[in-house]
């Protein structure tokens, strides 16, 4: 359905454009306009630099020996419909030179610039048409930031002048139909020309055998903050706090390796800006999950400069990573860009093609088609999109040293023309890419759009984000009383989602908790979300927490109250780390980390998001770091803890036992109809006897069983351990009931009732 026109101010959608980009009709008045748009002088005030015809490959600013053993870059953009490319060059005061892309090859405008060097600054000029009924918004008054650039110089502040439309225009319905003819170049930040790769196949020196290559399997993940995670750390020196650097500290390393996580899930570093609505209420984006650069680390992580720095200081972040033998993930945000929807800033893609780079809506291209909450979304199907992404991709592997990727929003990546297809041009690029489809995948399985929830849909390449193993385990341990069939999928891998096409129950990544939401602390803290500081009425967040105060709304000095929290904090993160599948922690969580009830706490930079430190060294607090400790070293003794294959549930081996076995507190199986009644007591029995796996050398593996027992009951009960041939006696290795980690517990012989504690977790180890 097409746009109703404002009385006067636009006209039939078929009409011919004014120069001045409107259509006919009455005239609209405009902004007071820069200058006419000229090249401007050589920035050294000598000769304009000369364009030679370059390559349009590869793609971006790349610094190279030319013709006749020249050095300068060579630029190529893909702008597919512009009508004309300007590379602009800046000088340290900000001056700048224009000189044209002339060559085109495949709607790829290049041109090979002599003499410019490393760390020079650049942007580019696209000129085309103003139509916005068509989804054209070319504009080149405003610099645009490359697609490709792999550092950027600067940040975006997003004053009226960075709009390809008239942002303040009195009518705000038609502002973004009025073409803004103001210089953005002094506005913006600028790409910066790096040297070239060492190799001539693109790689750096990341080779794979200095790689963790931690399987999966084995894999537990850390989401972090770089910034957040660093800020307050007190053995970080001050100059590098809050940046990659302080990140490859040995302070926060040694922290990563005592805790035994093995890959780092970092919060988005690619370069992004912040939203004008938060810059205007005096806040930033925190989080990070608006991108405009997807070559480039953030430069405001950056402890050594902006001006390539950041690049080689991201380098040695990994490169230490990797030493203490973490690996390194990174949380992308591919399914849309920071230049929101049609009222937003011109800052790259929309300037470069508008129609080329995003979805429009079918019937209205002046809109955007938005499946992501977030007024964009890229158009992947397109190649040179598609291109761009993997590209991307590539880059952060062969070049920055990163061993995989979680996927923001990862349905509008998988969606073809409109619905969600796990056969779509992305999925099936990746499954081909001999690069990509050896690294870690993680997608977030959902999106806003019609059709967007795909939990348990993506092909067997990739594993997901579990948000409902994070359901079912908030609602069992706050009493909600899931149905017991329920909590034994989570808990045993998720077979019921993925159990399929070959998927492992490493397809699954267990959380409770993540940067969205309440902290691990603050989820049996608060029943309701806090966040008036946000400035947005407390309307942001979820209202959906599935959380449960203890009693008490916020913090509290009654002992009771606190002990009670502290046993749900060990109780979830027992859970957690104990279930099938891949754990993911989240940085602070171990310690306590509050943020007052905020679940929503993207635009707090500053003490409401970031880890308090000195929590490790409260006596309250600092169990909590060492049972989780406690509970990755068990996971990785014992590999029944983290399984390669699903449990079959069938009887195995001469002993005829099950590999995995559910018992209700009388000590007896579960029957078919125990399965679909609440439950808030449950018995897991499994079978280190027979795991269908061998070692390196072929060797079937053995393991001990473990027995592991829940109740979310306010009271005590009893529950009466499994007969003699599941095991002469069980041994108490864990115990929630206690803030002690000390091992080993008493050892209880098969049938004797077991007292269990209220509200408690306990894992057994079962003697043969």
């Amino acid at each position: 359905m097409s746009h109703a026109p404002e009385p006067g101010a636009l006209t039939d959608d078929h009409a011919p454009s004014r120069p001045n980009g409107h259509r006919p009709g009455r005239a609209l008045p405009r902004p007071e306009a820069a200058p006419p748009l000229r090249p401007a002088p050589h920035p050294a005030g000598g000769p304009v630099p000369p364009v030679w015809p370059g390559s349009p490959q590869p793609l971006g600013a790349r610094f190279h020996t030319g013709p006749g053993g020249v050095a300068g870059t060579n630029f190529a953009l893909w702008a597919g419909g512009a009508e004309a490319v300007e590379v602009c060059l800046f000088d340290d005061e900000g001056r700048e030179t224009r000189r044209p892309l002339a060559e085109l090859t495949h709607e790829i405008w290049h041109g090979f610039l002599p003499g410019v060097r490393p760390g020079q600054r650049y942007g580019y000029r696209v000129h085309g048409r103003w139509d916005p009924w068509t989804g054209a918004r070319w504009n080149p008054a405003k610099l645009l930031l490359d697609p490709y650039a792999r550092a950027v110089d600067g940040e975006f502040t997003l004053p009226p002048e960075v709009y390809g439309h008239v942002r303040d225009w009195p009518q705000q319905q038609t502002a973004d139909t009025v073409r803004d003819e103001r210089d953005s170049a002094p506005y913006v930040p600028k790409g910066i020309v790096l040297d070239g790769p060492v190799g001539p196949d693109g790689r750096d020196d990341w080779d794979d055998d200095r790689r963790p290559k931690t399987p999966w399997t084995d894999s537990v993940i850390y989401e972090l903050h770089v910034r957040g995670f660093t800020m307050r750390h007190p053995g970080i020196p001050e100059r590098l706090r809050g940046t990659y650097a302080g990140l490859a500290h040995p302070a926060a390393t040694d922290h990563l390796k005592r805790l035994g996580v093995t890959a780092v899930e970092l919060l988005p570093v690619h370069q992004f800006a912040h939203e004008d609505h938060l810059l205007r209420r005096g806040l930033r984006n925190y989080w990070g999950y608006n991108s405009v650069g997807y070559f480039a680390p953030h430069a405001g992580y950056a402890a050594s400069g902006t001006r390539g720095q950041q690049v080689g200081e991201f380098k040695g972040m990994v490169r230490a990573l990797h030493a203490a033998g973490i690996e390194v993930l990174l949380d992308v945000v591919y399914n849309h860009t920071a230049e929101a929807d049609e009222r937003g800033p011109t800052l790259s893609l929309r300037g470069i093609d508008n129609r080329g780079y995003y979805r429009l809506a079918p019937n209205d291209p002046r809109r955007y088609a938005d499946y992501t909450g977030c007024g964009n979304t890229l158009h992947v199907v397109q190649p040179h999109v598609l291109r761009l992404i993997t590209d991307s991709l590539r880059y952060w592997v062969q070049e920055m040293g990163v061993d995989g990727f979680r996927f923001d929003l990862a349905a509008a990546l998988a969606r073809s023309m409109h619905d969600v297809d796990m056969l779509s041009p992305f999925l099936a690029v990746i499954a081909q890419d001999p690069v990509l489809r050896r690294v870690k995948l993680i997608a977030e399985p959902w999106d806003v759009g019609s059709g967007g929830y795909q939990v348990g849909a993506f092909p067997p390449l990739w594993t997901e984000w579990n948000d409902r193993y994070r359901d079912t385990v908030r609602d069992f341990w706050r009493g909600a009383a899931p149905d017991v069939r329920d909590l034994g999928y989570r808990l045993s891998g998720s077979s019921d989602l993925y159990a399929w096409g070959g998927r492992r129950p490493y397809a699954s990544v267990n959380f409770v908790t993540a940067h969205d939401g309440f902290t691990l602390r603050d989820l049996v803290s608060y029943e309701r979300k806090h966040n008036a500081a946000n400035g947005e009425g407390n309307r942001d967040g979820t209202d959906d927490n599935r959380s449960w105060n203890c009693g008490t709304e916020g913090e509290t000095d009654d002992p009771s109250v606190r002990a009670l929290r502290h046993r749900q904090l060990r109780n979830l993160l027992t859970t957690l780390l104990l279930s099938t599948g891949v754990p993911m922690l989240v940085a602070g969580d171990e310690m306590g980390r509050t943020q007052g009830g905020n679940n929503n706490a993207y635009c707090q930079d500053g003490e409401v998001s970031w880890v308090d430190w000195s929590l490790l060294d409260d006596p309250e607090w600092a169990g909590l770091c060492a049972l989780v400790s406690k509970l990755v070293r068990l996971r990785r003794a014992h590999p029944v803890l983290r399984r390669k294959a699903f449990f079959s549930g069938r009887p195995q081996g001469a002993e005829g036992l099950r590999d995995l076995a559910w018992f209700h507190a009388r000590g007896e199986e579960m029957t078919e109809a125990d399965w679909y009644a609440p439950g808030t007591t449950l018995g897991m029995y499994l079978s280190g006897r027979d795991i269908p796996q061998r070692d390196a050398h072929g060797r079937p593996v053995r393991d001990d069983s473990f027995l592991l027992l829940l109740r979310a009951e306010d009271e005590a009960g009893v529950f009466t351990l499994p007969g003699p041939e599941w095991g002469a006696g069980y041994e108490v290795v864990v115990d929630t009931s206690s803030d002690s980690v000390e091992d080993p517990g008493p050892v209880y012989p098969a049938s004797t009732p077991l007292p269990l504690p209220a509200r408690a977790a306990l894992l057994l180890k079962a003697h043969p």
